[in-house]
């Protein structure tokens, strides 16, 4: 068979699309068919009033550890969407990678370098169709806005910071010094880069998955 040679720019697109895109082991594969995710847990006391469920772009504060019996059904496919290089962002990857070690979570990770390219690694991420995106990096916050309304059957996490106005597929997991909205908006508490621990963004995934597990999405789930 005769071999034909790429173009230098498509190739040079081929090289980056496999720089940008990166899964937890090289086998994994989101084309084949795939199982609707569930919750594989229940919710403790105290995550919200079943009574008076949030609504949308509503704030709940569940009770500390309320969340620690949840956890995805074999198989939960998730993107991590990321931008930033600052402290508090990588602490957000890390977690969020851990995260997905630990609950055997099938990730792939897009990230974005500079502000020219935000949107179309968003796009990137929809893209691979997973059950979840995870944005961590308040660079992705006000394109996440642009984005997110014209996809409504894709779910989103943000941790670390929120949407001013989120749409039902938008939740955000975030505390006090970690409440950033978009550029031009207040916040809902002062930025604290200090509040951005390990184990507070540890809480902020695991809080934040539990509840789209569970059909709480399009608010704030606030960890103080």
């Amino acid at each position: 068979m005769r071999s034909r040679l790429l173009p230098a720019s498509a190739l040079a697109a081929a090289v980056a699309t496999a720089v940008l895109v990166s899964g937890c082991s090289s086998g994994d594969d989101w084309s084949g068919p795939h199982a609707k995710p569930t919750a594989v847990g229940t919710l403790g006391p105290g995550f919200f009033n079943p009574a008076a469920p949030p609504a949308p772009e509503a704030t709940i504060t569940p009770r500390p550890r309320s969340w620690g019996g949840v956890g995805p059904s074999k198989g939960y496919r998730v993107v991590l969407l990321t931008a930033g290089e600052d402290p508090q962002t990588r602490t957000l990857v890390s977690a969020v990678t851990e995260w997905a070690e630990e609950e055997h979570v099938s990730l792939k990770t897009v990230t974005a370098t500079a502000p020219d390219q935000f949107i179309q690694r968003i796009s990137t991420a929809i893209d691979l169709a997973p059950d979840l995106i995870i944005s961590a990096g308040n660079d992705l916050v006000d394109p996440l806005t642009l984005v997110t309304p014209n996809h409504l059957d894709q779910q989103f996490l943000v941790v670390g910071a929120e949407l001013a106005e989120p749409t039902e597929n938008v939740t955000a997991a975030d505390w006090t010094g970690a409440s950033f909205r978009g550029e031009g908006l207040g916040m809902s508490s002062r930025y604290e880069p200090a509040t951005f621990t390990p184990e507070r963004a540890a809480r902020a995934v695991r809080a934040g998955v539990a509840a789209v597990l569970n059909g709480l999405t399009g608010i704030v789930i606030w960890l103080d």
